[in-house]
This record gives structure tokens, C-alpha cells and sequence, in this order.
């Protein structure tokens, strides 16, 4: 077992007093019991648990690379001892499973306890590449934190979760890995719209890989509990072992200032996060200040979704359908709002809390500065010229919305669009004009939803922005190939869109798993052609429109 396990956490915070015990790996069955038993933690920022043991768990998907870092090499994870440590039936002798305390703002309200309530973290791996990485299973029972729910969860979320952390990471998006996907082999009953329709659903288990699972809310819990010596310990702690480099040469003690120059990182960070989000067209759907890590990494994955046509109004989430409060374009605000709370939070344990806003302002400036170099590669430009790019993008996001574009396979085909006029004179001609707008209409008709041949008001529009983006990229001045080669690497062309994610979820629960494996490693490699792999870069098709797991997804898991 070539695992090295660090376990900072556990050895450097405090515990819940109830069923602790330093030897974890061996606990009675009192302890176990007391660990499962819902509850109000205080004054700690974990509580021992232990998962749950499957009646007959199978291995159903791997992510090599994650294995690696580790340091698994493939007959390890082939092994009987892998299987039963990553299922959660027997613990290695280094691993002290816990459970972390935190609250949050759901939907913009205060919430209160949460807590990993159907996760469990098994410890911290020294990788391959020095670095510290936790191992978390989500599904693998109740913990403290689980209120009256089973802390357990099903096939068709865990998929989901498992293939889009994969999926973001080769994305270049920041996130949240993810090692294993395994059956328990047992029945998990959801209700999976939380409409009294409840029904048996295969479980799972999805082991999850981070630096840190710390998020906004552990903060807050403590802040809103008053517990401000515990808090700041947390913060130290957080500091010390994630962000070291922002430590004065000469000592390792956290200041003041430290902790704002902290809190201007996580702004910085996030910003660089939420960004991605968008240029991939990524939307998270649930964006409570739960789920929002400390890091800037992209975490859980509930429901979530990826734009197709083009409307910055779209939430995947039901639950959100009304307030639209997570929708796509939302999202930098929502960020922005998460990070006041955290800010809110963290204040009683700086002298000033005035120099917090300064982080704000740094998230702002960030967002936009990464947002305009976004769209510059995007669209294939050297960089960006506020003047000429602003009305620009504008005016291509008002394109996007007129009808129903792809708009992944939209970027992907103005890649490739080729000008058949590109002179000033041969552009004023309108019989030029008529040519260029049915060229258009022809090119572009493989990103939208129906067929527009015939709609002249979509194709002058089209015309006029590719006549505008023609001249602007001819002025930029950069070759037509280092251009291509921009534009490619900004545009991917393989998203793990919902209704791929629901075929393999539907193959999967009758039996054949192959698919996600498929799917993985297409996702693999998402700027690529993969010419033999192009099914899966087709767009919606209209029987997934309206279909559950498709269009609509829950927090049901």
C-alpha cells in the first residue's frame, strides 16, 4: 500500500468531543453509532465518521491521471484493497476519516449548520508531485452533519459529479478532482424532483481528490457562533498549510495584514475561476456560499449544466427556476456576494475590516481584466482593445440571444469561417452582400437549433458582425494560423453536456457502465478533433429539449 498519509487537519484542529477517538482506525461500535447520530457541533471544525460498508461494491470507472498523482500504479488500483478502502468497507491503517463543520448562505439566506453531510474525508496523500491531496468519499453514509437525511447517494448523481471534475480539469477550468467512481450494489431511495414521487435508484460512491475541502462556510459557522478564537485558529491553520507563500520571510506568524493579503488571494482566485466558467459556458447551479471553496476551485457538482443555446438566463437547477439567482449570467455577481459574506466573516479577526473591500475592488478588476483576455483569445485576437471590442462582444452576445445558437459549436465554426469577400470595396457591393449573408447563414446553420435558411433578419445580422470581426482581426495584424491556433485553445469542442451525461447515466443503471469510460476519456481531450469521437460533440438533440436529467436536474443525489 504505497499511500502516505499526512492528516493535518485532524492532528492541528480541534475535534468533537463526542465519539473521539485518537485511534479512528479501530472504533467501537458505540462510536460509530454516536458519529451518525444528527446533531449542533460546536466549538470544533470536524467530527470523527466513518462511512458505511457495502454489501457488494464494484469498481465502474478510474481516472488514471488522479491515480498516479497519487502514486497508484494500475495493478494497485485493479486490487481487492483498493476497492475496499475507496468503497468505504475497510480503512487503511493511516486514514482518520472525519466529517467537516460549516454553515452557509443558501439561495441568499443564512442557513446555519451544514457539514459534510454525505461526505467523508478518509485523509491527506502526500502525491507524486509533493503536494498534499485529501481523499473524500461523497455517498459513503451519515455523519453528524446529516441532518434526518442517509448521507448516501445514487448512480446517476455520482456519475455526474465524477465525469465533470474530470471533465473541468482538462477544461483548464479550476477544480476538484476525482479518482474512482463505485457501485455499493445496494438500492437508495430519492425522490428525485421533490414531487412525493419518490423511487429505488442504484447508489454510489464518487472519491473526490483536493488540496482542501474548505469552503466559505466553514468560516461562517464560527463567526455566527461567536467562536472567534476558533476562528482565527482556523484561519492560521488555512494559511499555513494552503497559502505559506504569503508569509513574511522572517517569521510564521499570521498578522493582520496576512490575513488581508489572504483574503485578497481567495478574490483573485475566485475571479480567475468564475471566469472560466464562462468562456466554457459552464453553469454551477447551486453557488451558495457552502460551495464555494477556499481555494478557487470549481467544487461539488450537483446540478449543473453547460450553456447550448446561447441564454444568460438559464439555471439548470429546478429549484432556482423561478429566482434565477445561479442562472449563467449571474454568476460573476453571485461570486462577488459569496465573497462579502466570507469578508463578513473573517473581520472580527482583523483590526481593520475596512482593508476587505480592497479585496472586493481586486475581485472586480480581476474579473474583468481575465474576462476581456478571455474573450480576446476567443475570438482569436492578440489582445484586447476596449474601443473596438467592448461594442464588439456586445454586439455578438445580442447575435447569440437572437435565436437559438449552440454556443460551443458556434465559436467552433466562426474558427473556421473562411471570408469569400474581404476587400472595402467588394463588401459595400450588395450583390457581394446577399452572397456573403446566404455564406453565413450556411456556415453558422450547424450551431442553431432550427433551421434559419430562410431568415433574412438573422442572416444581415450575422453579415454585419462578421463584416465588424473580419476588419477588426485584419487590423490586428496576426496571422491567420496563429489565430486558429488562439481560437482553439480558448473554444473546446467536446462539453460534458447533459444529455451525454444521461446516457451514460441510463446505460449505466441497466448494466453496462462502458460509457462513462468513454466519456472520460473523450473529455480527456477537449480542444482536440478526435475525428472518430465526433457524435460526441453533436449538440442537443431535440428529444433531450424538455427531458428530466437533460434540460432539468435537482439537488437530488
Amino acid at each position: 500500500m504505497p499511500l502516505k498519509f499526512a492528516n493535518r487537519f485532524v492532528d492541528q484542529l480541534p475535534a468533537d468531543p463526542i465519539a473521539n477517538t485518537p485511534n479512528s482506525s479501530t472504533p467501537t461500535s458505540s462510536e460509530i453509532a454516536l458519529s451518525r447520530q444528527p446533531r449542533q457541533v460546536r466549538g470544533a471544525c470536524y467530527s470523527r465518521a466513518w462511512p458505511l460498508k457495502p454489501a457488494h461494491p464494484k469498481l465502474l470507472c478510474l481516472a488514471d491521471e488522479v491515480a498516479q498523482l497519487l502514486g497508484l500504479s494500475p495493478e494497485e488500483t485493479q486490487s481487492s484493497w483498493f476497492l475496499n478502502a475507496f468503497s468505504g468497507r475497510e480503512l487503511l491503517p493511516e486514514m482518520q476519516p472525519f466529517a467537516m463543520c460549516y454553515g452557509g448562505h443558501q439561495f441568499g439566506h443564512w442557513a446555519g449548520q451544514l457539514g459534510d453531510g454525505r461526505a467523508i474525508n478518509l485523509g491527506e496523500v502526500i502525491g507524486t508531485d509533493s503536494g498534499r491531496w485529501m481523499l473524500q468519499l461523497k455517498g459513503s453514509g451519515p455523519t453528524p452533519y446529516s441532518r434526518q437525511a442517509d448521507g448516501l447517494a445514487v448512480l446517476r448523481s455520482s456519475i455526474r459529479e465524477f465525469l465533470c471534475s474530470e471533465a473541468m480539469h482538462h477544461l483548464g477550468v479550476p477544480t476538484t478532482r476525482a479518482l474512482c467512481l463505485i457501485g455499493t450494489g445496494e438500492q437508495v431511495v430519492r425522490d428525485m424532483f421533490y414531487d412525493g414521487r419518490p423511487r429505488r435508484e442504484p447508489g454510489a460512491i464518487v472519491c473526490r481528490v483536493a488540496p482542501s475541502f474548505v469552503r466559505f462556510g466553514n468560516f461562517e459557522i464560527l463567526a455566527a457562533r461567536q467562536e472567534i478564537d476558533l476562528l482565527k485558529q482556523l484561519i492560521d491553520y488555512v494559511i499555513l498549510t494552503d497559502f505559506p507563500e504569503l508569509l513574511p520571510t522572517s517569521h510564521r506568524t499570521v498578522g493582520n495584514e496576512t490575513i488581508v493579503a489572504w483574503f485578497h488571494e481567495i478574490c483573485r482566485r475566485t475571479a480567475i475561476m468564475i471566469v472560466e466558467w464562462m468562456r466554457v459556458g459552464f453553469v454551477h447551479g447551486v453557488m451558495n456560499t457552502d460551495n464555494m471553496s477556499i481555494l478557487g476551485l470549481t467544487i461539488d457538482y450537483g446540478p449543473y449544466g453547460w450553456l447550448e443555446d446561447y441564454d444568460p438566463t438559464w439555471t439548470p437547477n429546478t429549484t432556482d427556476a423561478q429566482g434565477r439567482r445561479y442562472c449563467y449570467g449571474q454568476q460573476p455577481q453571485i461570486a462577488y456576494w459569496n465573497l462579502a459574506q466570507l469578508a463578513n466573516a473573517i473581520a472580527p479577526c482583523i483590526d481593520d475590516s475596512t482593508s476587505l473591500e480592497e479585496g472586493l475592488k481586486l475581485y472586480v478588476e480581476t474579473m474583468r481584466s481575465e474576462w476581456q483576455n478571455s474573450m480576446a483569445r476567443k475570438l482569436g485576437l492578440s489582445s484586447w482593445d476596449s474601443h473596438q471590442d467592448s461594442p464588439l462582444v456586445e454586439d455578438l452576445f445580442e447575435l447569440l440571444r437572437s435565436t437559438e445558437i449552440d454556443m460551443t459549436w458556434f465559436y467552433q465554426l466562426l474558427a473556421s469561417w473562411t471570408p469569400t469577400h474581404t476587400s472595402p470595396n467588394a463588401l459595400s457591393n450588395s450583390t457581394t452582400s446577399d452572397s456573403r449573408r446566404r455564406d453565413a447563414l450556411g456556415h453558422f446553420q450547424g450551431s442553431f437549433y432550427r433551421d434559419e435558411s430562410n431568415n433574412t433578419e438573422l442572416a444581415t445580422q450575422l453579415e454585419s458582425w462578421l463584416t465588424r470581426y473580419e476588419m477588426r482581426s485584419h487590423n490586428d495584424g496576426i496571422p491567420s494560423a496563429n489565430r486558429l491556433a488562439l481560437m482553439k485553445r480558448a473554444n473546446p469542442r467536446f462539453v460534458l453536456r447533459n444529455y451525454l451525461a444521461q446516457q451514460a447515466i441510463e446505460e449505466a443503471e441497466a448494466g453496462d457502465p462502458s460509457r462513462i469510460s468513454q466519456l472520460l476519456n473523450v473529455l480527456r481531450n477537449p480542444y482536440d478533433e478526435q475525428p472518430a469521437m465526433q457524435s460526441f460533440a453533436e449538440k442537443r438533440p431535440e428529444w433531450a429539449r424538455n427531458k428530466p436529467g437533460c434540460s432539468t436536474l435537482s439537488c437530488s443525489s
